[in-house]
């Protein structure tokens, strides 16, 4: 008898233990990315160091490091071939379930009226990125974004594929993108120059605008921010993940409450 398949929201639970809802930029969280900042600043190191050539970051949830979820966002590409495809499966639910209810947030933080072309943010080497297709096989299945789906970015090779680091000459389009939105998607936010250079790339191509969502923002639980471990805080928000909201929407809500 051929086993059920599981539903969208039944596979997109699978790692809700490990799920946080990311928290929207405000005092003592980065605006760029949502990480852990000492509150007399607005941006972390990392994304005070580096250009910014995205309109918004939107993780869907906080990946603390070596937990279940940054397990599950490095074995799907790295782990045994049975685990991957479970793991890619379950990882497609998540952004199916999170596009399909915040696009649009993405979109409107970004000033865009909404993005007509999808793509992925690619391994910085050339034949890793052919060998490894995990991201766009997520992508190409997700069912609110793949009709929209193009390879619209590929490694040059130029630049170190070990370095974290913003590369203008990391990536480059296959085609002009002359005023189109575009929605860049990627597994992990670590330092966020991947993603940047991507953007990066998109808009020297014309796009007119870029915006990211991103599976999990990674925490470092051993890095202190006045005093307090990320781990730390980490632990502290609240365990029940709320899928009906963003940290768009916590930012609306909060603007709301304080006018």
């Amino acid at each position: 008898m051929a086993k059920p398949q599981l539903t969208v929201n039944e596979a997109s639970e699978t790692y809700e233990s490990a799920m946080r809802n990311v928290l929207p930029a405000g005092d003592g969280v980065c605006a760029t990315c949502g990480t852990w900042i000492e509150p007399a600043y607005t941006y972390c190191y990392p994304c005070n160091s580096q250009p910014s050539e995205l309109a918004a970051v939107v993780p869907i949830t906080y990946s603390e490091h070596l937990g279940q979820m940054h397990l599950a966002l490095r074995r799907y590409k790295d782990g045994p071939p049975s685990d991957r495809h479970r793991m890619r499966i379950r990882l497609c639910a998540m952004l199916w379930r999170f596009a399909l209810q915040h696009e649009q947030c993405v979109a409107d933080a970004a000033g865009a009226p909404e993005f007509d072309l999808v793509t992925t943010v690619p391994s910085s080497s050339p034949k890793k990125d052919e060998d490894r297709g995990n991201l766009r096989w997520i992508v190409k299945r997700c069912g609110p974004l793949k009709k929209r789906y193009e390879r619209a970015l590929l490694a040059t090779g130029d630049a170190d594929p070990n370095d974290r680091s913003f590369a203008p000459d990391r990536y480059k389009t296959t085609e002009r993108l002359d005023g189109r939105h575009v929605l860049l998607i990627d597994d992990t936010w670590t330092r966020g120059g991947h993603a940047q250079s991507a953007a990066h790339a998109l808009r020297q191509a014309g796009a007119a605008t870029v915006a990211l969502i991103v599976i999990g923002r990674h925490v470092n639980p051993d890095w202190e921010v006045g005093g307090v471990t990320c781990g730390d805080r980490f632990r502290a928000l609240p365990r029940a993940f709320d899928w009906g909201t963003c940290r768009v929407h916590q930012l609306r809500l909060r603007s709301v409450e304080e006018a």
